[in-house]
């Protein structure tokens, strides 16, 4: 069965480069607004709240959250008010090896979480994080619970080799986190489309056969609906209209194959579903911001470069 969240975390390639473990003595608050890249939260003990464009969760023991794209967030203790955009958060933050103490350094800890970056290695960032929810926020999975412990254990001892497998294991989380839809609390994007049993159905359909020259009318026929409660359910579950999400798609597997495949243009326009070199030259110009051409030349020269640098090596 063709899996469409597999298909954009395989083009993503996320990776966890970077982590560190936060402590915390209520009452604190903490205010991010200059990001560059996603965010994540694994709760091991205790529980704070996490606030993302005006909405507030909570996080407690066993849960992950994630930030895919660099939005301002707060997080905060269970005893206070999350702090407001235009607010001056003035809590202590005292630099301990391998992460922060949050809050007075004498208070008893009643959290401990591992936060850090996470990279999305993949040159079609940009268009794939879009389809991802805003946020999200993963409760009660088996699976996950099992690497949250994992997790906790690896981030407590001192044993050889742990840092690789801190990133190893924070990587399976990641890609476990963004694949769980059952107990999920997610934003609009693709994972809450995932969990609509109907629209599941037309993007399945539109992954598995992303040449078909699909229509609105097309899609909801998969999903058994009409057509004006298919595109409304759809863009309020996904957030973006199916067409929308149909040519950001196309366009991710079209930089895949110019980059990776020595395919004729036609082939590659065929393949992502136009019947022309210049209808498909004139969207990915439109979306990507070049010309396919010159797209996969410069491509096949990052190619060629890494390839000399890793001869050097």
């Amino acid at each position: 069965m063709v899996d469409p969240l597999a298909d954009v975390v395989s083009l993503l390639q996320p990776r966890t480069p970077f982590s560190k473990l936060v402590v915390a003595s209520a009452p604190w608050a903490v205010r991010r607004s200059a990001l560059d890249r996603p965010f994540y939260f694994a709760v091991l003990h205790g529980a704070c709240q996490l606030t993302v464009e005006s909405e507030t969760l909570t996080l407690q023991a066993g849960d992950f959250a994630l930030v895919p794209a660099a939005r301002a967030f707060a997080t905060s203790s269970l005893d206070r008010a999350p702090p407001r955009e235009d607010e001056a958060v003035t809590t202590p933050i005292t630099a301990m090896p391998g992460g922060a103490r949050v809050g007075d350094p004498e208070g008893a800890v009643d959290l401990r979480m591992l936060v850090g970056h996470c990279v999305f290695a993949s040159a079609d960032a940009a268009l794939l994080v879009p389809l991802l929810p805003r946020w999200l926020h993963v409760r009660g999975d088996p699976r996950l619970a099992t690497l949250m412990q994992l997790v906790g254990d690896e981030s407590r001892a001192e044993r050889p080799a742990r840092e690789i497998v801190m990133a190893r294991l924070l990587e399976v989380l990641l890609i476990e986190a963004l694949r769980s839809t059952a107990g999920t609390a997610a934003s609009p994007g693709l994972v809450r489309g995932l969990a609509d049993a109907r629209l599941a159905l037309a993007l399945r359909a539109l992954h598995g056969r992303p040449a078909q020259a699909w229509t609105v009318a097309g899609l909801a026929r998969e999903a058994a609906m009409s057509r004006s409660a298919f595109f409304e359910r759809f863009q309020r579950a996904v957030g973006v209209a199916p067409m929308a999400y149909l040519l950001t798609w196309r366009m991710a597997l079209a930089r895949q194959l110019l980059a990776q495949r020595g395919l004729a243009m036609a082939e590659v326009a065929e393949r992502v579903g136009y019947s022309s070199v210049s209808t498909f030259g004139v969207a990915f110009t439109r979306h990507v911001g070049m010309p396919p051409g010159r797209y996969a030349r410069q491509a096949a020269d990052t190619l060629r470069s890494s390839g000399s640098t890793a001869d050097l090596a």
